[in-house]
């Protein structure tokens, strides 16, 4: 078998891992195997944190719902069933942010769920 050298692609490889490892403490930044080996763990770690990230936005935006919809003595289930019979079809992330932001359109959004669970219920 012949033999191979490798060269300016072992460097290049070492080089593309020492710099992905800078700011690491220690030999983490210095010598290849510790780098490497924090490199892969923390790339795993970003992959599951992008994952992560949906859910925890997700959460929180429930969180804001539900508070609003307290204010106007509703739970965050009754909310989102009176939306669904109101037609009215905003996503998670706006109604967060009309909790916050705009609390009277909220509001407005809230009275016209509330009408549609009474109207429901009497019919």
């Amino acid at each position: 078998m012949p033999r191979v050298k490798r060269g300016n692609s072992r460097l290049n490889k070492r080089k593309k891992i020492l710099g992905m490892a800078k700011g690491y403490r220690g030999t983490k930044s210095k010598l290849y195997r510790s780098a490497k080996e924090s490199v892969e763990k923390a790339l795993q770690y970003s992959y599951v944190g992008r994952k992560r990230k949906k859910r925890d936005f997700r959460r929180l935006w429930i969180v804001r719902i539900n508070a609003a919809a307290r204010n106007h003595g509703m739970s965050y289930s009754q909310f989102m069933h009176g939306m669904k019979l109101a037609e009215i079809e905003l996503d998670r992330k706006i109604l967060a942010d009309l909790a916050v932001k705009q609390p009277e359109a909220f509001e407005a959004i809230a009275g016209k769920a509330k009408e549609a669970i009474a109207a429901n219920g009497k019919g």
